[in-house]
């Protein structure tokens, strides 16, 4: 009996350990390479599109992971659990390199590309083509009501308005706190702290009455909704970008290949579209991002 314990147990021990090694490298999926979002929908549709122009340009095998912000995306690559994600330029300048804003993109790239390769190993690819900015919002019926176009305009309203805004935008150095300092926003009371699925619904239903979202976002137009022009230019370049490791582009080096020409093939007005098929025709993501990829001969 003792000796057939010890046989289980041995044989429990074996099959562990093959299974173990026959997993990917993050535990499971089983893809050659992982690929990210951050947890929205333009980061779906972004993860969704590197990952089918991977499958179609290589022989690679391509695992999706969805995280749900950009520090904890950024943790994941720099610990080899991700190999690949879109991330925005200011984003990735202010928040995870903590350096202050820089107003010209062309100069925060190239300075966000040095920091990104000499700190982390990542290597920065040349923009999608699209910037997608934080986004002031109000109703357009409030917009119209007090003749609103710009955060200074909107400045004089606040005192009487509540704020509606996600948790990482009030915590973020290039977010809330600096916005409102460098504007002078006070509202009625202390904003109110939301999921980012929630928000445009609360401000249709006037829960609040200012809302950070995209530039990009699908929503806009289809809610009737205003974007309050950021007129003393608060906000820094927020360029769409792909994050690779380096380590990852050595060991395969057809991905640079698949990936590049990507590189300024999405404009602002169709991410803006694509976003809208996915959370306003609720279509898809994987058809809406092959119908693309087909209609721009990738």
């Amino acid at each position: 009996m003792k000796r057939f314990l010890i046989f289980l147990v041995l044989s429990f021990v074996l099959v562990v350990g093959v299974a173990s090694c026959g997993g990917s490298k993050n535990g499971g999926g089983g893809g050659d390479i992982v690929v990210a979002s951050k947890g929205f929908t333009e980061q779906d549709i972004l993860s969704e599109l590197l990952a089918q122009q991977v499958e179609a340009k290589t022989n690679l095998k391509v695992e999706r992971r969805r995280f749900t912000s950009a520090l904890v995306t950024h943790e994941a690559i720099t610990a080899g659990k991700v190999d690949a994600y879109v991330e925005y330029t200011g984003t990735a300048f202010t928040v995870i390199l903590k350096q202050k804003v820089i107003s010209d993109p062309k100069v925060l790239f190239q300075r966000l590309r040095d920091g990104y390769a000499d700190k982390f190993k990542l290597e920065v690819m040349e923009p999608l083509g699209f910037e997608n900015t934080f986004a002031m919002i109000v109703r357009g019926e409030d917009a119209r009501r007090y003749n609103i176009k710009t955060l200074s305009d909107a400045v004089q309203y606040t005192p009487q308005w509540r704020g509606g805004f996600g948790y990482e935008f009030v915590e973020r150095e290039d977010g809330f706190p600096g916005l409102a300092k460098s504007y002078g926003l006070r509202f009625a009371q202390s904003p109110r702290l939301m999921d980012l699925g929630l928000i445009y619904r609360a401000l249709l239903l006037h829960q609040v009455d200012m809302i950070n979202g995209n530039s990009t976002d699908g929503q806009i137009a289809r809610l009737g909704l205003v974007v309050l022009k950021d007129d003393k230019q608060y906000f820094p370049p927020y360029e769409a970008a792909t994050i690779v490791r380096q380590e990852t582009l050595k060991k395969y080096p057809d991905l640079r290949k698949a990936i590049s020409p990507l590189s300024g093939r999405i404009s602002a007005s169709e991410m803006r579209q694509l976003n809208y098929l996915v959370e306003g025709e609720l279509r898809d993501i994987k058809d809406v991002v092959r119908e693309f990829r087909v209609s721009k001969g990738l």
